[in-house]
């Protein structure tokens, strides 16, 4: 009898909504992230925000640049600075296709969440197209009457 393998457990820190809302997704990556010692403790107490922050090649490596991690309250002088561009770890070849994608197709690459599996901080990725106007209208419009129909639902049971 074999061991079963036990599922990794993963637990959110912050979840970019506004991307869904400003962007189309197109594909999702799993990037992990290079951090100094207070600034995983600070996301462990889960004090991170991923709104306004996107991810950029540079010299072959992908930079998170905006993602806001608060200094840690008995950090003292190891504190970073909250703002700071944070390397993300991934694959060569992921990197080279996401900034070829960006330069090539005009494309943007946003965090949607910031999660801890098995006690490494991960960020999600996504290659996206922003979307327009009419679109943006167009979800909420379809959102709203999920939940008109919802609601009919519930009242005649």
């Amino acid at each position: 009898m074999g061991v079963a393998a036990k599922a990794p457990a993963v637990r959110n820190v912050a979840v970019n909504r506004q991307a869904t809302y400003e962007y189309a997704i197109l594909e999702r990556y799993e990037a992990g992230l290079v951090l100094t010692g207070t600034e995983i403790k600070s996301i462990r107490v889960g004090r991170a925000n991923l709104q306004g922050s996107y991810a950029a090649a540079q010299d072959g490596e992908l930079w998170l640049h905006n993602c806001h991690i608060a200094p840690y309250e008995a950090g003292g002088v190891w504190n970073q600075a909250p703002a700071r561009p944070r390397k993300l770890l991934l694959h060569k070849d992921e990197i080279r296709e996401l900034a070829e994608a960006v330069a090539t197709k005009g494309l943007t690459i946003v965090p949607l969440r910031l999660y801890l599996k098995d006690g490494r901080a991960k960020v999600e990725l996504a290659l996206a197209r922003g979307k327009r106007q009419y679109d943006r209208r167009e979800a909420i419009a379809k959102r709203d009457a999920e939940r008109e129909i919802a609601r009919s639902l519930r009242r005649r049971s």
